[in-house]
């Protein structure tokens, strides 16, 4: 079913912003872009979804290896114990001595699953290493694969704009019509709000034209 996403602003990256606009997905990919009323006149019986803040590119995750393979991503059984978020470090290296492989493989899902939540659709890699439960639960995903960026330095943090890059940078693949429908929706009023110390809520992620994370 054609789905249009509408939002306050639009920021297709690497074309000009869209004041009320929309995106217009079919399948996997997008029909159109633009001002809403025109999306909407053009796919009148397309469902619609009205969203706060600004909708963007997915975003890509630069240290994505880093936090599949060299981070513990706490069960919520475990937050009692081991708090909410991913363990790095010695705290890491404590954990994985003796660390099964059932328990590894639900760190690498549940890392995925965390990256949704903060709108990445794209990951750098190299992840397809000789690692059955990295490679498996990231073909599952269906987050793109990209080439892998320069090393940082410092603890990886599940937020893509944690590195300091700006939306430019940090988007997975700009959006166009007929480019695939990856997108991340964040309710700030404008593009200088998704920088620096503030928060900056991810309240939905499109992934191949799927809704696949939606803020409660």
């Amino acid at each position: 079913m054609l789905t249009i996403h509408a939002a306050p602003l639009v920021l297709p990256v690497g074309a000009a912003a869209v004041v009320d606009g929309a995106v217009a997905v079919d399948g996997e990919r997008i029909a159109a872009l633009g001002p809403y009323e025109e999306v909407a006149a053009a796919y009148p019986a397309a469902r619609v979804r009205r969203w706060p803040g600004l909708l963007t590119p997915g975003l890509r995750q630069d240290r994505a290896v880093e936090l599949l393979t060299r981070c513990y991503h706490p069960d919520p059984r475990e937050s009692d114990e081991l708090g909410e978020l991913p363990l790095w470090g010695e705290e890491f290296e404590r954990l994985a001595a003796t660390m099964d492989t059932a328990r590894r493989a639900g760190s690498v899902r549940r890392g995925l699953q965390r990256m949704l939540r903060h709108g990445t659709t794209h990951l750098a890699g190299p992840l397809d290493a000789e690692d059955p439960a990295l490679r498996t639960a990231v073909s599952r995903s269906g987050l793109v694969l990209v080439p892998p960026s320069p090393a940082c330095s410092g603890p990886p943090d599940l937020d893509p704009f944690a590195a300091g890059g700006d939306l430019a940078r940090t988007a997975g693949a700009p959006l166009t019509v007929g480019g695939r429908a990856d997108l991340a929706v964040f309710d700030v009023p404008d593009e200088s709000a998704l920088y620096g110390g503030g928060p900056r809520p991810c309240v939905a992620t499109v992934l191949a034209g799927r809704l696949v994370h939606r803020a409660r």
